[in-house]
């Protein structure tokens, strides 16, 4: 029998506690003298771990030699006293030591826990970490385990050693009485499964916790009220032979790992979809506040605190409280007025009207103030108001007033002030009115944009927080429409920079010069109300754009400055004169019909309408060939064409993360998915003229919805863009991994592009790709690579150190994480002796949660990043790219990145051929079928800075000329010309 290091792991799950282990055995002292041992160690050793006594709290010997059967067997056979023993020898590398702490949940879930960095702090695995340092810093073992809220049960106890030290020294209790995570409710368990707690008090089991995660029969438990074990394998059926071949212990962890982030149901009366639509909710996660949908649908139910845009507000209340609001600020406007006073020349002018309510009037003036600090012409016209207005000076410094001693109205009051305004911009600005932050620097910056932009407006959205308008509709008959009223702001529709027929008065920015040349509003329309649709219309006239931009906006409290009862009546007063006096304009308009309102909403402009399609919004940190996706619609949308974004599978991701990696003119759709594709079409019969569809698999995958809505289709204009014609790519992989592939490689491409009969233009990444696709019988190929701007970093050889790669991995059969499989596996332990230890091998980008990342990070010199926001911080410091690529198809955006970056690089054979680049002259090439010839190039490359230089300006001057912005819009624009014509 070996005796147990105790120490030497420097680990605290392998210390031996005297004081804990008399605690757990009362009788101890009896069974110590019956077999005549002194010692409370020596007793354990020779008799405690034949009784599957545990020696710490942090190891659970019943459970680890119940969990492993393997170990069960080699206890038996006597290879082991114990399963700590065994955990103590060998187990710690890959073994859980306790029900409650899973080590590949904590490597996973703290990529900065690698094996260099155990290294380095002298920590044997995950779990000596984490009961040295992450249990103090409250990092999660397990996901079940929310160490927040465990500390929050103590109600303010001081938990110096950390939540999950307190919780198993107190014999893990609290798992049948505290909420320890959004997943699991053990008093609702205890109530729901009666026959539990008496199990519990038997000493079958610990926790009703641990019966949950262990019991035999885990399909007939459901966690809590929110899942329903029964409900998800009866919807979701694809579960079910994974669940059967053991895959997942049951529904819910196939719910956790991978079904919550897909959006599905957990219960027939949840919606995950639509919660997540909650901007709030999107913001909460992406904070870090939940870790899903799910946990923050159970955390906001429980703490009674509904997402705020899910709550419905009655707009009288809303009103209501938007006026107490101003009322509110009045003495502090009285101590400190708003100042508009000008230093030197105003970038805008505003004008506002007032009439009575100086509340509103102030509150909206302040708002201006805090949402622009730079120089503001305010021209103030008091229209004959009976209120403080009259003394808005006391308030208001810096502004010109234009006084009436009765209320002449709007149209005849702005006119009045145009004369005052002394900015290239006009603003027209209501006094009910709020402004969102950064809506005057968005109008200055659109105007910016384009000289021929004339007017610019806003979102406008009510005190109820439902949108009145995002851009306003003329129709045939002279009436108007504010696009999308009573919608959710966020609503796809609703946030994209689109041509408009108008923008409300309520908030309108106008260039000044043109507008005094059509002097201002027309007096036809006196007093008001149909005033800026004509002078927009004239500014069409005239040559110029209105523009609507959702980065313009404005909380307004609609009807606040009269009776609407006065206004409809002013309205239909207006009304004919409007339609006479504008007939033949009215006359290009669309006629009122729900089914027009997309075509109606934007007045067609030079350029196409472009639906394009793909797996998933195409955000530039996803790899594989969504970054390509991402510049080509970036660059369509440079060529002047209208862009609409619809993913087959609805974005996991948040709207925070979607819009900053698109242009502002592209309409991203994203709270729909597949199903919801038909629909769209016939919303959208007839509205556009190309229809892009990325990557081959969805032309099978879209062709029969497409054949049914093909009535509403550009039937002609249809693009399979292939982004890489996978069959080589698999025929490559089977090799590999030593099988024959399953059909020839002519018959396999001609499967895989069965459907592109559908599409008029076929569209490759490269030209081997191209001819692939030729000799299938296509002969309208094209060919699109990547974009690639040149930004190389500044750091010298000798600033730099540590390999890199950057990748996306999306499932198993990733070629990226088969060539990272075999580069740490073969190639990383030959260069031990051959560079320096602290040499390390960065891992970054985009990983699907499905990809257990932690092997590699056990690996040393490893070092596991995941996605990265700075990019270039990466590149500048390390020194060389490494990119072991074994199979693959298309072209290697990676390597186009990393020399843009001007990072050298080592890669396969394979991917110099693709990419066209020579060896020695751009990058280094080495056979994957050799690693010892990818440790000699890695080698060379990273010690000679000569060869280094070489390699970077080989590969940043080829870039130059094949990956130029220039050349690629030119490439896409010729593209698009042929189909559209």
């Amino acid at each position: 029998m070996n005796d147990i290091v105790v120490n030497e792991n420097n680990a605290r799950w392998a210390v031996f506690d005297a004081a804990w282990y008399r605690a757990q055995h009362p009788d101890l002292e009896q069974q110590m003298a019956a077999a005549e041992i002194a010692d409370v160690y020596e007793f354990y050793i020779k008799v405690g771990q034949s009784l599957r006594h545990a020696p710490n709290p942090f190891f659970d010997e019943a459970w680890y030699v119940a969990t492993y059967q393997d170990v069960a067997e080699m206890v038996a056979a006597g290879t082991f006293s114990s399963g700590f023993e065994h955990y103590t020898a060998i187990g710690h590398a890959d073994r859980s030591p306790h029900w409650l702490f899973s080590d590949r949940y904590y490597l996973l879930s703290n990529t900065d826990i690698t094996r260099t960095r155990l290294d380095e702090a002298g920590l044997i695995n995950g779990y000596a970490h984490y009961l040295a340092n992450g249990d103090k810093e409250y990092r999660a073992g397990h996901l079940f385990f929310d160490p927040t809220l465990y500390a929050a049960a103590k109600q303010g106890e001081v938990l110096a050693e950390g939540p999950f030290t307190d919780f198993v020294y107190d014999g893990c209790k609290a798992g049948s009485s505290v909420k320890l995570s959004y997943y699991f409710d053990p008093v609702w368990y205890l109530q729901t499964y009666p026959q539990v707690a008496v199990d519990i008090a038997a000493g079958l089991w610990v926790c009703a916790l641990q019966h949950y995660l262990f019991n035999k029969t885990p399909r007939q438990f459901d966690p809590n009220r929110y899942f329903s074990e029964s409900f998800y394998a009866s919807v979701h059926v694809d579960i079910i032979t994974p669940l059967e071949a053991g895959q997942f212990r049951n529904g819910f962890d196939h719910f956790i790992q991978f079904g919550v982030f897909e959006s599905r149901k957990p219960h027939p009366d949840i919606d995950l979809a639509a919660y997540f639509r909650s901007v709030s909710v999107q913001a909460d996660i992406q904070n870090g506040l939940c870790r899903d949908v799910f946990a923050h649908y159970v955390r906001s139910l429980e703490h009674g605190r509904p997402p705020e845009d899910k709550i419905d507000v009655n707009e009288l209340t809303s009103k209501a409280l938007f006026a107490a609001r101003a009322r509110s600020l009045r003495p502090l406007f009285a101590r400190q007025p708003i100042d508009f006073t000008l230093a030197g020349l105003p970038i805008i002018s505003v004008i506002m009207v007032m009439f009575n309510q100086l509340d509103l009037t102030l509150n909206a003036l302040d708002s201006l103030r805090h949402c622009y600090g730079g120089p503001i012409d305010l021209i103030l016209v008091d229209s004959g108001s009976a209120d403080e207005s009259r003394h808005v000076e006391r308030y208001v410094t810096g502004a010109k007033i234009v006084r009436f001693s009765h209320n002449i109205g709007f149209v005849e009051a702005c006119n009045a002030a145009l004369s005052n305004v002394a900015a290239p911009v006009t603003l027209f600005m209501n006094n009910d009115v709020l402004l969102e932050r950064g809506a005057i620097a968005a109008v200055l910056n659109r105007l910016a944009t384009a000289d021929d932009i004339g007017a610019v407006g806003g979102k406008i959205i009510r005190t109820n927080g439902k949108l009145q308008e995002a851009g306003c509709i003329i129709w045939r008959d002279g009436s108007t429409e504010g696009y999308l009223r009573d919608a959710d702001p966020n609503v796809p529709e609703a946030n994209f920079v689109r041509d408009v027929d108008f923008c409300s008065g309520v908030f309108l920015a106008v260039r000044s010069d043109v507008l005094k040349s059509l002097g201002g509003f027309d007096v036809t329309f006196k007093p008001a109300y149909f005033e800026e649709i004509d002078l927009c219309i004239r500014l069409h006239q005239a040559g110029y754009r209105v523009v609507y931009d959702p980065a313009i906006m404005v909380v307004h409290q609609e009807y606040s400055s009269g009776d609407p009862a006065i206004a409809a009546a002013m309205m239909a007063q207006n009304h004919p004169k409007f339609r006479k006096k504008n007939l033949e304009y009215l006359r290009t308009k669309y006629p009122r019909n729900r089914d027009l309102l997309a075509h109606a909403r934007s007045p067609k402009v030079s350029g196409n309408r472009i639906l394009f399609i793909e797996d998933r919004v195409p955000l530039r940190h996803l790899g594989s060939g969504f970054t390509r996706s991402n510049d080509i619609i970036r660059t369509m949308a440079t060529l002047g064409h209208q862009v609409s974004v619809f993913p087959i599978y609805q974005p996991i991701e948040s709207i925070l993360d979607i819009y900053p990696d698109f242009p502002d003119t592209v309409e991203i759709i994203h709270d729909r998915e597949l199903k919801d594709l038909g629909e769209f079409l016939k919303d959208r019969s007839g509205y556009f003229d190309i229809l892009w569809i990325a990557r081959t698999h969805n032309a099978e995958r879209l062709l029969d919805i497409l054949l049914a809505a093909s009535a509403h289709l550009p039937i002609n204009n249809i693009v399979l863009d292939t982004e890489a014609v996978a069959a080589p790519r698999l025929a490559g992989r089977d090799i590999l991994q030593g099988r024959t592939p399953a059909v020839a490689l002519e018959k396999a491409v001609q499967q895989e592009l069965a459907s592109a009969y559908f599409c008029q233009k076929i569209v490759a990444v490269n030209d081997r790709d191209a001819e692939i696709i030729r000799q299938a019988g296509f002969k309208d190929v094209s060919i699109l690579g990547h974009v690639q701007t040149i930004a190389p970093t500044a750091k010298p050889f000798t600033e730099r150190h540590d390999m890199l790669f950057v990748g996306a991995i999306h499932d198993q059969e990733s070629p990226n994480l088969d060539g990272l499989e075999w580069f740490v596996n073969e190639v990383l332990p030959l260069l031990n002796g051959k560079l320096p230890d602290e040499v390390g091998f960065t891992i970054a980008g985009y990983v699907n949660r499905r990809i257990d990342m932690s092997v590699f990070g056990r690996a040393r010199r490893v070092r596991l990043r995941g996605p990265v926001d700075d990019l270039v911080q990466v590149y500048n410091n390390h020194r060389i790219f490494v990119a072991p690529t074994r199979y693959a198809g298309g072209i290697p955006f990676k390597l186009h990145e990393a020399a843009s970056y001007g990072l050298p690089i080592v890669a396969s054979t394979l991917l110099c051929q693709q990419v066209g680049w020579r060896g020695d002259v751009e990058l280094l090439a080495a056979s994957v079928t050799d690693p010892h010839e990818f440790a000699t190039q890695i080698v060379k490359l990273y010690t000679d800075e000569t060869l280094w230089n070489q390699m970077r300006q080989g590969a940043l001057a080829r870039l130059a000329v094949e990956n130029s912005p220039q050349f690629y819009r030119e490439r896409l624009a010729g593209i698009l010309k042929d189909v559209a014509g």
